[in-house]
């Protein structure tokens, strides 16, 4: 995937958000980083992105309700759950909700990136297929 993806990056805890912020930049694609899920809201609503990657437990508005927030607006979206809190009940109830991809915490930079990757990846033969 050669194509700079639009990436948002939601959790309350910021060193996660900054540090694939920085890991994603250097490969060109543009990554905004929020703490705060009202925030990210907001941004949802003004701006479609090609992935978000978003905690599961926040303050606010959880990862899950989030999840449905960016399906309902943008379904071609593609959505990876980050958690401190892995169950099978969880991943199950967020891939059944639309989740591309569920990562438990921690996680090292490159796995999240081959996630993205993974990602992109199906977006860009969804997006070749509907172009057909």
């Amino acid at each position: 995937m050669g194509a700079s993806l639009e990436i948002l990056i939601l959790d309350d805890e910021s060193i996660v958000g900054l540090r694939l912020k920085s890991a994603l930049e250097k490969e060109g694609h543009n990554v905004e980083v929020f703490v705060r899920s009202d925030e990210a809201a907001t941004r949802l609503e003004e701006k479609n992105f090609d992935i978000v990657v978003t905690d599961i437990r926040m303050e606010g508005m959880d990862g899950i309700q989030l999840l449905e927030k960016v399906k309902l607006r943008s379904p071609e979206t593609k959505v990876i759950i980050i958690t401190g809190y892995a169950s099978m009940e969880l991943a199950r109830e967020a891939t059944s909700k639309g989740a591309f991809d569920f990562i438990a915490k921690p996680f090292r930079i490159g796995t999240m990136r081959d996630k993205i990757m993974k990602a992109a990846k199906e977006l860009e033969k969804e997006r070749t297929v509907a172009k057909r």
